[in-house]
């Protein structure tokens, strides 16, 4: 099996048929397979992947979850598992990503990226451009890559954060053994993946609008606050930060201190004191004696501790 496209959905029922018959479109000179991890949802998604399971026996495999198996962090349940799980029980020698509230628009997505990544043994990872569609403007379009990009990128560029949407990314599959233990601890799921892909390869860039990702009040990532994606970015970076080069750790430890400083800004003009004696606690814990942090940054974050 050349590829395995790895969907994993939850209570998609509106947008998940789109997404499948993005994938069944696909024109290729290989053999893929599409394989649907359906997280035991309440909507009636089930009901519509088993559906085309029945009606394409030769090419969907469907996995259904039970709730029982959810990955909680921080508290909440996660999509971590359904997405390992998916990723695991792939067949093919490349593994595409998508999620049921997304799609492909390209017909020859596939092809072009397998296509590079044959082309280009360098390369672990490849990616292209998406159309955001936000579901509160959907008149409104946009780009994720408007600015000039360069053709490849190294896990020292993905450290400074996640560039690649999900369902943009085509990966060669069994670049590592397994998903270490901190990566359940993450809140999300692609960002750490993509790291742990890209250890073993750089990353391609193709220049093409080849999907689109739907921003919308339902949506694990698009819904959270800026904050949040920050606080989210920096509690994935201290679990996996164990595992990086020392290069790696100093390049990470940079980016995070601008995160920090970031997010604790943005709390403090929301007047969230909570996030903002947390964040603060956490710098101090994760970076106590680092050499450039400004004197008066530190007096703030102690002022806020002590609130």
């Amino acid at each position: 099996m050349r590829v395995t496209v790895s969907l994993i959905t939850y209570n998609h029922a509106p947008y998940i048929a789109q997404a499948i018959e993005s994938v069944l479109m696909q024109q290729t000179g290989f053999e893929f397979e599409l394989l649907i991890g359906e997280d035991d949802s309440r909507d009636g998604t089930r009901q519509i992947v088993t559906d085309y399971r029945v009606r394409y026996p030769g090419r969907i495999r469907v996995l259904l979850n039970e709730r029982k198996n959810v990955v909680y962090v921080n508290g909440k349940p996660s999509g971590l598992w359904n997405f390992t799980n998916n990723i695991r029980q792939s067949r093919g020698q490349y593994i595409a990503l998508l999620e049921g509230d997304d799609y492909w628009t390209s017909p020859h997505k596939l092809q072009k990226q397998v296509e590079f990544l044959e082309g280009n043994p360098d390369c672990a990872v490849c990616f292209h451009n998406v159309r955001i569609l936000d579901e509160a403007d959907p008149a409104r379009e946009a780009l994720h890559h408007t600015g000039s990009m360069r053709s490849k990128y190294d896990v020292e560029d993905l450290l400074a954060g996640n560039f690649m949407h999900t369902c943009s990314v085509v990966f060669r599959a069994g670049l590592f053994a397994d998903f270490p233990r901190w990566y359940f601890k993450c809140p999300m799921g692609d960002w750490p993946l993509h790291v742990l892909n890209a250890q073993h390869g750089r990353i391609g860039y193709l220049d093409e609008v080849m999907g689109v990702y739907r921003k919308h009040a339902k949506g694990s990532w698009s819904a959270q606050s800026q904050v949040q994606v920050l606080a989210n970015s920096l509690q994935a970076a201290r679990r996996m930060r164990p595992s990086l080069s020392t290069s790696q750790k100093k390049h990470l430890d940079d980016c995070m201190v601008r995160w920090y400083r970031d997010a604790l800004a943005l709390s403090r003009v929301a007047g969230d004191a909570k996030t903002a004696r947390s964040l603060a606690a956490s710098y101090l814990w994760t970076f106590p004696l680092r050499e450039d942090t400004e004197r008066s940054l530190l007096v703030k974050l102690a002022l806020h501790l002590r609130r």
